[in-house]
C-alpha cells in the first residue's frame, strides 16, 4: 500500500467514526423540570447501555451540578480560555453520567478567531468517541442563548406542564425558534414531554392543545413523547441530591423516565433524530463553518 493510498484509507476511517447524538432539551419557563429530565433520561440511557454527557447549558445557574450532588473543577471556559483538555471538563455522576458545565464560555465563543475557534471544535468533537448521546440542557425562555442552542439541535425536548402560563410561554419559545433566522424545520424533531401531570390523559389533552395552536399560526410539527407524572418520590430524590432513577427505581417518576428514554432510543425515533456530533452542532451556535480536521 502506497503512502496516498494510506492517507486515503485513514480519511475514510477518520469520516466513518460515528457521531454523538444530540438532545437538547428546553422549556419557555424555569421550574418545569428540564434539568432533573436531563438527569434522569441520562440513567436510563446508561442502563440500556449507552454511553452519556450532559452538557448544563443553563449560564449563572447549577441545577445539574446540585442534583449530581457534586462540584465540577472546571467548565467549558477552561476549555476555551485556560487550554484545558475535553477529558480534563468532564464530571463524571452517578452511573458514570458524564457532566460538563457550560459556564459562560460559549457566549463568547464568536468573538474569537477562525483558528481558535478550529481549536476549540476540534476538542469538542472528540466527545463523539466518547459519548453516544450528548443531552443539552438549556436555560429556560426565549433568551439568544437559548435559541442559539436550539437553532443547533436537530432534536428537541420541549418542557411543558398543565400550567396556563407554561402552555403560552411554551408557544412564545416556539414562535421565537421560527423566526430565528438560520431555523430549518425541516431538519429539526420537536418532542413534547408533558411534566407534573395527574395522569397520563392529562399530558396528552396538553399536547393537543399546544399542538392545535402551534399548528394553526405556525405550521411547525411536533410529535408527543409522554408525560412525567406528579411524584412525591421524586421531590424526596431531589432534596436528598440522587436522581429518582437510582434512589426508586420503582417510583412512578422513574418509570415514566424509563417509558421515554425507551421511546427515544426506538429504531423509528433514533433515526429521526439524526446523529451530527458536537462539532457540527458548535459550528452551528457560531453561524460560521471553520474548517476543522476530518471536516470540509
Amino acid at each position: 500500500m502506497d503512502q496516498a493510498e494510506s492517507l486515503r484509507l485513514k480519511k475514510a476511517q477518520e469520516q466513518a467514526k460515528p457521531l454523538a447524538r444530540v438532545i437538547t432539551i428546553t422549556s419557555g419557563k424555569g421550574g418545569v423540570g428540564k434539568s432533573n429530565t436531563a438527569i434522569n433520561l441520562a440513567i436510563h440511557f446508561r442502563k440500556m447501555g449507552k454511553r452519556v454527557i450532559i452538557l448544563d447549558a443553563d449560564f449563572g445557574l447549577a441545577n445539574i451540578e446540585i442534583m449530581f450532588g457534586a462540584v465540577p473543577k472546571h467548565n467549558l471556559c477552561d476549555l476555551i480560555y485556560q487550554g484545558k483538555s475535553i477529558t480534563d471538563i468532564i464530571t463524571w455522576g452517578p452511573a458514570e453520567v458524564g457532566f460538563i458545565s457550560g459556564g459562560s464560555g460559549i457566549a463568547g465563543m464568536s468573538n474569537l478567531s477562525v483558528d481558535y475557534l478550529n481549536y476549540i471544535i476540534s476538542n469538542l468533537a472528540q466527545l463523539d468517541a466518547i459519548a453516544d448521546i450528548i443531552i443539552v440542557d438549556t436555560g429556560a425562555g426565549i433568551s439568544d442563548a437559548v435559541l442559539e442552542f436550539l437553532v443547533a439541535s436537530g432534536e428537541i425536548l420541549l418542557m411543558t406542564t398543565p400550567e396556563p402560563t407554561s402552555i403560552t410561554d411554551s408557544y412564545s419559545l416556539l414562535k421565537a425558534l421560527c423566526r430565528h433566522p438560520r431555523f430549518n424545520q425541516q431538519n429539526t424533531q420537536i418532542k413534547m414531554i408533558a411534566n407534573r401531570v395527574e395522569k397520563e390523559e392529562e399530558g396528552q389533552l396538553l399536547f393537543r392543545k399546544l399542538y392545535s395552536v402551534v399548528q394553526r399560526f405556525l405550521k411547525l410539527p411536533m410529535s408527543y413523547l409522554g408525560s412525567i407524572p406528579q411524584d412525591n418520590m421524586l421531590m424526596r430524590a431531589v432534596m436528598a441530591q440522587i436522581p429518582v432513577s437510582l434512589a426508586n427505581p420503582n417510583a412512578k417518576s422513574s418509570q415514566a423516565y424509563e417509558h421515554i428514554a425507551a421511546k427515544l432510543l426506538d429504531k423509528e425515533n433514533e433515526l429521526a433524530g439524526g446523529n451530527r456530533g458536537m462539532a457540527a452542532f458548535f459550528q452551528h451556535i457560531m453561524g460560521k463553518r471553520p474548517r476543522i480536521y476530518g471536516g470540509e
